[in-house]
């Protein structure tokens, strides 16, 4: 697609208020691939005007009509299916097939979810004497992240579009392109004008002021957890509504029982995958000291399949970042058994899926949120031990639990703190409720618990 150099506001692409722009990189060959504005306030200002004066019409249409706008962006989004990946390959850097089967896919699969929502879901219970409306919170300001850019975007603007709210998006600098096609899509689709706005701009300036904006109701954020605690002090002070989505530091526990190399296997792939730029990834693999030699073993092979198989990270930044962590596990102790911090590759933001073994739980790479392709694995005594060790950060997004048997699994997923696990590899629901406990975020995206983040509550007394 080709970039615009305008925003996105009342339906229409709108010139921006300044003349300051954001470079898109190439994650791959660090060539710049497009230029897109840089939203000042004034520009935050515009959009959110434009979504208040849009959100009484749009609130008052019946249900019915609103899924019908959302099944209509559904099926744009797929008859743009093959735009949408080589956009995500362009400024993400991911595999173009992973983009097709991932970054394309799954937004279609959401947005259709909530189609059908928003035709069944019922805005309106009787609670004895009293009848319960379900209504629309108001004007939405949505401030997605780079690591699965249309995903996000979806599973934020999707539900508030279907409960009734109008929405402003602040997109990653890193990713706009993507977002830029997603409002293309919303303005095909016939969602009236002012009902979704787009500005892109820096996180400091357009993400800060649209967070701040006295007229927007909820924020909705997804991203690191030292950022969302400014969100939400920020939303906090307004006594406005917020959703965080934040860090994640999950952990995968193989149980004796479990077939070992299948769960290794799998739990590589899932920390590789998306080059390791995964929240809700298993970057803590923990394993039975009677099984573990064996363990790491097999997360060795397995993770030196995919040196030529996975994409860059992001940008530069992230790749130093990544770097530093992994320079600081083997300063810590932690055994090197695949990769390292070298570069795999002369250009591109690449880093070497690494695995670091002899782990231990109060080390730097088994406690904070590394963002790339990086597995710790760690040993555990017993059962009791697996839980102390899966449940001891601050952070509790997702998790992994494998047995031989579904229920001796699920017993201890329940013990586990953590918002939702995957039982012997149980795949991805888009129904399913996706949020964090901790500092891993508050509130829920997805399915019928998505929606509500963005309804309030009134009842009428008879």
């Amino acid at each position: 697609m080709k970039a615009h150099d305008g925003m996105y506001i009342d339906g229409a692409w709108r010139p921006a208020v300044g003349t300051e722009t954001i470079e898109v990189v190439n994650p791959v060959d660090e060539q710049v691939a497009a230029r897109v504005p840089a939203g000042t306030a004034e520009d935050v200002d515009r959009a959110v005007r434009a979504a208040r004066a849009a959100f009484p019409a749009w609130a008052a249409t019946p249900p019915a009509e609103r899924a019908a706008r959302l099944a209509a962006l559904r099926d744009v989004l797929a008859a743009r299916k093959d735009e949408i990946a080589e956009t995500v390959t362009t400024e993400l850097g991911a595999p173009l097939k992973f983009s097709q089967s991932v970054h394309a896919a799954v937004p279609v699969a959401v947005a259709g979810s909530y189609a059908e929502l928003a035709a069944t879901y019922p805005f309106e219970e009787k609670a004895g004497n009293s009848t319960v409306h379900l209504e629309p919170v108001g004007v939405v300001g949505a401030i997605t992240p780079w690591n699965y850019p249309l995903h996000q975007i979806v599973a934020k603007v999707a539900p508030a579009l279907a409960a009734g709210c109008t929405v402003v998006l602040k997109p990653a600098e890193d990713t706009p392109l993507v977002a830029q096609l997603f409002a293309e899509a919303v303005h095909e689709a016939g969602v009236p004008a002012g009902v979704f706005n787009l500005v892109t701009g820096l996180g400091p300036v357009a993400g800060q002021a649209l967070a701040g904006h006295p007229e927007v109701d909820l924020v909705s954020f997804t991203g690191s957890t030292a950022v969302g605690r400014k969100i939400g002090a920020t939303a906090g002070a307004a006594i406005k509504r917020v959703a965080l989505e934040l860090g994640g530091k999950s952990a995968n526990v193989i149980l004796p029982s479990a077939d070992l190399a299948k769960a290794v296997n799998v739990g590589v792939a899932n920390v590789m995958s998306n080059s390791g730029q995964t929240c809700s990834a298993w970057t803590r693999m923990l394993v039975h000291r009677d099984q573990y030699d064996e363990a790491v073993e097999l997360a060795a092979t397995a993770a030196a399949k995919y040196g030529e198989r996975i994409g860059p990270v992001v940008n530069a930044a992230q790749r130093a970042r990544v770097r530093g962590y992994i320079e600081k596990g083997v300063a810590e102790g932690a055994r090197l058994v695949a990769g390292g911090p070298e570069s795999p590759r002369e250009r591109g933001y690449f880093v070497s899926p690494t695995v670091f073994a002899d782990v231990t739980p109060g080390m730097t790479i088994a406690q904070e949120e590394i963002f790339g392709p990086v597995l710790s694995i760690l040993a555990y005594e017993d059962e009791e031990d697996a839980l102390r060790i899966a449940n001891g950060t601050v952070y509790g997004l997702a998790g992994a639990v494998w047995a031989g048997d579904e229920a001796e699994a699920v017993a201890f997923a329940r013990r586990m703190q953590t918002g939702q696990v995957d039982i012997n590899g149980g795949r991805f629901n888009p129904l399913a409720p996706f949020g964090g406990y901790k500092q891993s975020g508050v509130g829920r995206e997805l399915g019928t618990h998505g929606l509500s983040e963005y309804l309030q509550t009134k009842s009428l007394q008879f």
